[in-house]
């Protein structure tokens, strides 16, 4: 068997992995998330520790595969058919798709979330893992997220997700009208400080312009000098040789 293929047989499967994620799921709509070992989770799932070990590092990646598990839900979802609506219309629709995908384990999400309220460092570690998880989602939504302005608007989409989120715990109307209603806000205000952002961008494009082309000068100048100072020691050589001679 050639090392690849070695390295193919040990690699974890989707099922194993996935079983462990709705393990971890289940145990979290009943307990505490930091009362939930490792162990539990393993037994949980009919699997062993060593093949927990393969799959997973940690609790917290196990909640990055439930990430990852529903972003793949999402987007293999999404169509062309909202392409000619506004990119607000786009986000709203994958967001809302994401919830759909969402509802099974939201017992299990209110209890995490409130465990990322009482641990601030899982808090700043989930925020990671959204983050890659919103960049994808507008992805699905065609919406840029490159630059400065992309990172901040990346951000601005988690925090107003996590509100969203918090509306959606508590909503039980089978329509979702209340989270609709909140979503719906969260979108009009972040296009709002996007728009103003975009435009603080654009009135900032000449300065940034300027700090480029003074920055390069600056590097080029200093080259210079650094070329200058380099070739003295030689120039001082010669200097002294030819006084040698003319002794």
């Amino acid at each position: 068997m050639s090392d690849q293929s070695k390295q193919a047989s040990s690699k974890p499967s989707a099922d194993l992995r996935n079983g462990i994620v709705e393990a971890l799921m289940e145990l979290s709509a009943d307990c505490r998330f930091e009362d939930i070992s490792i162990t539990e989770i393993a037994r949980k799932a009919g699997v062993s520790l060593a093949d927990f070990r393969d799959a997973f590092p940690s609790k917290g990646a196990v909640l990055a595969g439930f990430s990852k598990m529903i972003d793949r839900k999402v987007l293999e979802s999404v169509n062309d058919d909202l392409a000619a609506e506004p990119a607000r219309d786009r986000l709203f629709d994958v967001l809302m798709r994401r919830l759909d995908a969402l509802a099974p384990y939201k017992p299990a999400l209110r209890e995490i979330s409130a465990w990322a309220q009482r641990d601030p460092l899982s808090a700043i570690a989930l925020n990671s893992v959204a983050l890659n998880s919103m960049r994808f989602m507008l992805e699905a939504a065609q919406i840029d997220h490159e630059g400065t302005a992309g990172t901040l608007k990346l951000q601005g989409l988690v925090l107003a997700w996590s509100r969203v989120m918090n509306i959606w715990f508590d909503d039980e109307d089978t329509q979702h009208d209340q989270t609709m209603a909140a979503l719906d806000k969260e979108l009009d205000r972040g296009g709002r400080l996007v728009a103003r952002l975009e435009d603080l961008d654009r009135l900032a494009s000449p300065f940034k312009t300027f700090a480029r082309a003074l920055f390069q000068g600056s590097r080029d100048l200093n080259e210079r000098v650094r070329e200058r100072c380099q070739d003295r020691p030689h120039r001082s050589a010669r200097n002294t040789d030819a006084g040698a001679i003319d002794v």
